[in-house]
C-alpha cells in the first residue's frame, strides 16, 4: 500500500483478503443501508463480500484516483476516487433484487492512509442508479441518467503532478460563494460570468434522480433550483476532507448538509422535518475554471430519513 494504493485496491476486490490494505481496526462509513462498520472483519462481512457475491466476477473500473494532504482540521494523507464496481448482477445486493444483467455500481470513495494502510474510509455507492439500470428506479429523473464518464482529458488516474493547491483554491472560492443565493433567482455570486468559477461549457454528473446536465443553465434547471426550492435553508460545506492533485480536487462531508424539508422533492411531499445529506464532489479544473464535476450523494439515506425504503420500493416495482 505504500507504493501504489490504486493497484492495492484493484487487487483487494479481485482476490485480496485485505490484510495488507485495510488496517485491522479500520472504520468504514458506507452509504445506506450499510452505514458504519468497525474493523476489517466487519468491513468484509457487510460491505466487500456482499458486493463480491452479488456482482459476479466483479472488478473496479476507476475514472478518477487522486491523492493529497487533507487541508481540513483532521489532516493526514487521503486518496479519493470515482469508480464503478462492474459485474453481472446475479444475486441480491444489500436486499435489492438482481437483474441478471451487467451493472456499473458507481461509487465515490475517500480513504485516509496511515502507515501504508487504510485506517478510515467514507464510501457512497449509488444504489438508485443500479435500480435505474434494472428498470425499477422509484424516483423521477430531473436530468439525463447516464453512466459516469471518465474526464474529457483522460488524465484522472494518479496524475502526480504539480498544481493541486491551485485546483483546490478554485473549488474553495466557488464553495465559499455558493452558500449565499438570491431567493428569487437562485443565483450566487462568482459562479458564472467574467469572475465565475465554472466554465461556460461545464459538465455536471449527478446521482440517479438528479441525473447529469450541461452548462450552468442545465445544472440550475435540473438540480440547483429544485433542490433550493425543497431545502431553502440548507447549510453545506461541513467537510472532513478537501484535497487537490494536479488539475483535480475532491471534497466530502459526512454529512455535508443540514436542512429542513420545505418544498416537495422528487415526488416526495415536504413535511418540514430536519434532514442531513452525505456528499462527495470531484472536480476537474482547467484555465482556473471548473470544467467537470462528478457528484455522489447518499440519496438512499436521505429518503430513509423521509420514511422511505428505496430498496423495498424498487423490489416492489420488479414484482
Amino acid at each position: 500500500m505504500t507504493v501504489d494504493p490504486r493497484n492495492a485496491l484493484q487487487t483487494l476486490w479481485t482476490a485480496g483478503d485485505g490484510a495488507d490494505v485495510i488496517a485491522e481496526d479500520a472504520v468504514f462509513s458506507v452509504a445506506w443501508p450499510v452505514n458504519e462498520l468497525v474493523g476489517r472483519d466487519a468491513i468484509f462481512e457487510s460491505f466487500i463480500t456482499p458486493i463480491r457475491n452479488a456482482l459476479a466476477d466483479v472488478h473496479r473500473r476507476d475514472l478518477i484516483f487522486i491523492g493529497g494532504d487533507n487541508i481540513r482540521e483532521q489532516g493526514g494523507y487521503w486518496c479519493a476516487a470515482v469508480t464503478h464496481y462492474v459485474g453481472n448482477f446475479t444475486k441480491p445486493l444489500f436486499g435489492l433484487l438482481p437483474s441478471d444483467s451487467l451493472v456499473f455500481l458507481r461509487t465515490g470513495e475517500f480513504y485516509h492512509i496511515e502507515n501504508g494502510q487504510i485506517t478510515e474510509a467514507k464510501i457512497i455507492f449509488d444504489l438508485p442508479d443500479v435500480m435505474h439500470q434494472a428498470g425499477c428506479l422509484p424516483l423521477p429523473s430531473l436530468g439525463t441518467e447516464i453512466t459516469f464518464p471518465a474526464p474529457a482529458t483522460q488524465d484522472g488516474l494518479c496524475p502526480q503532478t504539480e498544481g493541486g493547491d491551485a485546483s483546490l483554491n478554485v473549488v474553495q472560492r466557488m464553495l465559499g460563494a455558493l452558500h449565499v443565493f438570491d431567493p428569487v433567482t437562485k443565483t450566487s455570486a462568482s459562479q458564472t460570468g467574467e469572475d465565475g468559477t465554472w466554465a461556460d461549457d461545464m459538465m455536471w454528473y449527478g446521482p440517479a434522480g438528479i441525473g447529469s446536465n450541461y452548462r450552468w443553465e442545465g445544472f440550475s434547471k435540473d438540480h440547483r433550483v429544485p433542490f433550493l426550492d425543497a431545502f431553502p435553508d440548507r447549510k453545506g460545506g461541513n467537510h472532513y476532507c478537501r484535497i487537490g492533485d494536479a488539475n483535480y480536487a475532491a471534497v466530502s462531508g459526512w454529512p455535508s448538509m443540514t436542512m429542513t424539508f420545505q418544498g416537495d422533492y422528487l415526488g416526495q411531499p415536504a413535511d418540514g422535518r430536519a434532514l442531513t445529506l452525505r456528499v462527495m464532489d470531484f472536480y476537474r479544473v482547467a484555465d482556473n475554471r471548473i470544467k467537470e464535476n462528478w457528484v455522489t450523494l447518499d440519496y438512499g439515506d436521505l429518503f430513509a430519513q423521509m420514511g422511505r425504503d428505496l430498496i423495498a420500493e424498487a423490489n416492489a416495482l420488479r414484482n
